[in-house]
C-alpha cells in the first residue's frame, strides 16, 4: 500500500467520477444501470482513496455505505423509491452530525476541512451552522422534487442542480472566508 498524496486528478475522477457514470449510463441504458454503475464506481473511489491515503475519509465513507444500501435496496426489489431518497439521506444525516457536534462544542467542519481552510473559531461556527441549514434544505429539495416530478427531471436536477447548488453554496462563503481567516506569520 501506498501512503503519498492522492494527485489532484485522481482525487477529482474519485469525487466526479461516480455521479458523471451515473449520469451516462441512465440516459445510455435506465435508471437501474445506472444505479449499479453508482455503486461499483463509488466503491472503486472509496478503495482509490484508501490506497493513497490509508484511512477512509469520513464522508465519501458514509456516502458510499448509503450508496451501496439504497442502490442494493433498488436493484435487488426493482423500486427506484430507494435510490431517490439516498440524497435526502445523506444530506440529512451530514445536517444532524454537524448539529451534533456543534451541541457538543466541536465543528466537525473544522475537524475535515482545517488542513484546507484556516479560519478562527467564530468562523468555524457560523459555517457549520450554515452547511446544517444548507443540507436541510437540499434534503428538502431532494424530497419535492423526486416525490413530484419525473425520474429524468430528477437524475438532471441531482446532477446538475444540486452540484451547481453546492457550488453557489461555497461561493457565497467567499466572504465568510476571508473575514474569518487567520492571519499567517507573513501577514502578521
Amino acid at each position: 500500500m501506498s501512503n503519498r498524496p492522492m494527485p489532484q486528478a485522481i482525487k477529482t475522477a474519485t469525487e466526479l467520477g461516480p455521479i458523471g457514470l451515473f449520469l451516462g449510463a441512465y440516459y445510455l441504458y435506465d435508471l437501474f444501470v445506472a444505479t449499479g454503475v453508482i455503486i461499483v464506481t463509488t466503491l472503486i473511489g472509496l478503495a482509490v482513496s484508501y490506497y493513497y491515503e490509508r484511512k477512509l475519509p469520513a464522508m465519501p465513507l458514509v456516502t458510499a455505505v448509503v450508496v451501496t444500501v439504497f442502490g442494493g435496496l433498488t436493484l435487488y426489489l426493482k423500486d427506484d423509491t430507494f435510490i431517490k431518497m439516498k440524497p435526502t439521506i445523506i444530506y440529512a444525516l451530514f445536517s444532524a452530525a454537524l448539529f451534533a457536534g456543534l451541541m457538543m462544542g466541536k465543528s466537525f467542519v473544522q475537524i475535515l476541512f482545517g488542513s484546507v481552510w484556516k479560519l478562527d473559531q467564530e468562523g468555524w461556527h457560523k459555517l457549520t451552522w450554515r452547511l446544517v441549514a444548507f443540507f436541510l434544505i437540499m434534503a428538502a429539495a431532494n424530497e419535492v422534487v423526486w416525490r413530484n416530478y419525473s425520474t429524468e427531471l430528477w437524475v438532471n436536477i441531482k446532477v446538475f442542480g444540486f452540484t451547481g447548488a453546492t457550488f453557489v453554496f461555497f461561493l457565497m462563503q467567499m466572504g465568510l472566508f476571508s473575514k474569518h481567516a487567520l492571519k499567517t506569520e507573513d501577514e502578521g
